[in-house]
């Protein structure tokens, strides 16, 4: 019980930062599922948790979603997406652990240097991002911290962009989920463990809309970081340990 105790506190957290700066659910869920539950079943627990968040997210702002966006993202994500967690479903445990660590501290850097270059995207641009971090999505769990500045480079900001980013990972995210469950890797206890935690996510993903517009840029930036950081850490303690 307090294993599912600790699952459940941190995935309010988890979910309210994500509800906040439009990702870190799974940066910052993903080390305690893999504590809990080990990283076999982390990684498609993770994915029932990623459909929840999502969906909390699209809820709360559906009204400023940009589905044009969504769907040029979506259009070359889905297909990448379920390659991608085919791939993941080969891969030894530990590789996987440190996958997900390097991937988390490598992208504090990229993230800036991508928002550095100040990038525009259209929708052709959208569809070849989409497709890149779909694979590496299947592969990691989540690419939020990608996910940012590419619907960040569509023009989007606050609302629009945390609720059009949310509709197209989402889209990813069934894609994925639906190749977890054809190759027996989504059982209904796994579905269960990931409803117990997504639950937890999603109310703090609805307690974020009533702070969101009230924080700043560079909180915004600084609290991705953060997030990013430990998580990174923490999945390479636990592989290397």
């Amino acid at each position: 019980m307090l294993t599912y105790a600790l699952v459940l506190v941190v995935g309010f957290i988890a979910g309210t930062v994500s509800g906040i700066v439009g990702t870190g659910a799974t940066i910052i869920l993903l080390p305690v599922l893999v504590y809990v539950f080990g990283p076999r079943e982390a990684v498609p627990i993770m994915a029932v948790v990623a459909l929840m968040s999502n969906f909390a997210k699209i809820t709360s702002w559906w009204k400023v979603i940009d589905w044009r966006v969504t769907a040029a993202y979506a259009a070359g994500g889905i297909p990448a997406a379920a390659l991608g967690a085919r791939t993941l479903l080969i891969l030894p445990p530990r590789i996987v652990d440190i996958a997900l660590g390097v991937f988390f501290l490598a992208m504090i850097p990229g993230r800036h240097w991508l928002a550095s270059r100040n990038v525009k995207l259209g929708y052709a641009g959208l569809a070849l991002a989409g497709a890149g971090i779909g694979f590496l999505t299947g592969i990691v769990v989540s690419t939020g911290p990608l996910s940012v500045p590419t619907f960040a480079a569509a023009g989007l900001v606050k609302g629009a962009f945390i609720a059009t980013e949310a509709a197209g990972s989402l889209a990813l995210y069934i894609s994925k989920a639906i190749t977890f469950r054809t190759f027996g890797a989504l059982p209904l206890d796994i579905v269960t463990k990931g409803l117990i935690a997504g639950s937890s996510v999603m109310a703090g993903t609805y307690l974020a809309r009533l702070i969101v517009e009230r924080l700043s840029v560079h909180s915004f930036q600084r609290l991705l970081d953060g997030v990013m950081l430990v998580s990174g850490l923490s999945l390479l303690w636990a592989a290397l340990r």
